[in-house]
């Protein structure tokens, strides 16, 4: 049986804390941000912060804006590109093709044909 311990399973500091002991809290606001999907995430900012423009939503990702009647739009995803689409913009096909001649005669030459 235990001891007659009466803070038993406490730790030290566990106790009520109040304004007293942390001090008083910043004077803060709260702005709501809304999605393209229709989310709303409200952010609170300390009184003299600066408020930016938009925000990323924390359940989708996507970027929230102020006005929740015309929300900011999606980005706009790059597909993913090879190294041949690369390649295709910067060279031409008259240029590959002059490549394409030049390597194969290279391999020609080496095999002796």
């Amino acid at each position: 049986m235990a001891g007659g311990n009466a803070i038993r399973g406490t730790r030290v500091g566990a106790g009520p804390m109040g304004e007293a002991e942390r001090g008083e809290a910043a004077p803060r606001h709260r702005v709501g941000y809304w999605c393209s999907s229709g989310h709303e995430t409200r952010v609170a900012f300390a009184a003299d912060a600066e408020i930016p423009e938009s925000w990323d939503c924390p359940r989708c990702g996507l970027p929230a804006g102020q006005d929740a009647q015309a929300p900011p739009p999606a980005p706009r995803t790059e597909p993913y590109k090879t190294h041949l689409a690369y390649v295709r913009e910067r060279r031409s096909d008259a240029d590959g093709d002059a490549l394409l001649e030049e390597a194969l005669a290279k391999l020609r030459a080496r095999r002796g044909a």
